[in-house]
């Protein structure tokens, strides 16, 4: 297997750990050598969460080198733009965003204006031939009636498409090593439902 070289971002409350937990969970259950590393110091802020979350046969680095991702996991939009750098046409990078906007602070402070999402999928595409947006939160919300879920969403999405080269059963596995048992059933069905709008 080659190695596979992902980023996770999002900011804090949006389950940014929790999925690059399971994704490291479940290529630990197929027996890949793991390596992670992960920001979160101003996570109970709000703040921005890049995690790095790489694996295959031998893995000697937890850090994504610039333009090496084969897939960057934006679970807000502005978050996978912060991102952008580590993706690349030439590695053929997948841009996969939930298209849920969570206006950080610093754009009120700045007086800034936030982007819309077309410029910012026109950004990323100096960095990819594949961006995928999802309106993921509004499908999780529609089911469970809330969005903390999204992130298993995604990863349900991803699952299916094939862009984390794991199978089903391995991440199934992760998620029951990472996530609560007493909330296990609702992210198994939040995840089905993210595979199957994948298929």
């Amino acid at each position: 297997m080659t190695e596979s070289d992902i980023i996770v971002t999002g900011i804090g409350g949006q389950g940014v750990l929790t999925l690059a937990n399971v994704i490291a969970w479940s290529a630990l259950r197929e027996g890949l050598d793991v390596k992670t590393s992960e920001l979160h110091g101003l996570a109970q802020r709000s703040g921005t969460i890049p995690c790095h979350v790489r694996f295959g046969e031998k893995i000697y680095s937890p850090l994504v080198l610039e333009g090496k991702a084969n897939l960057i996991i934006g679970l807000e939009p502005l978050e996978a733009l912060r991102a952008c750098y580590y993706g690349s046409k030439k590695n053929k990078t997948v841009f996969l965003i939930n298209s849920y906007e969570v206006i950080p602070l610093s754009i009120f402070v700045a007086k800034e204006k936030y982007p819309s999402l077309n410029y910012i999928i026109n950004a990323l595409k100096s960095f990819s031939a594949n961006v995928i947006t999802l309106d993921a939160s509004e499908k999780v919300k529609n089911t469970t009636g809330g969005i903390i879920s999204t992130n298993i969403y995604i990863l349900g999405y991803a699952s299916a498409k094939k862009l984390i080269p794991l199978k089903k059963q391995s991440i199934l596995k992760g998620m029951k090593e990472v996530i609560p048992k007493r909330y296990l059933e609702l992210n198994k069905k939040v995840f089905d439902l993210g595979f199957k709008a994948g298929q």
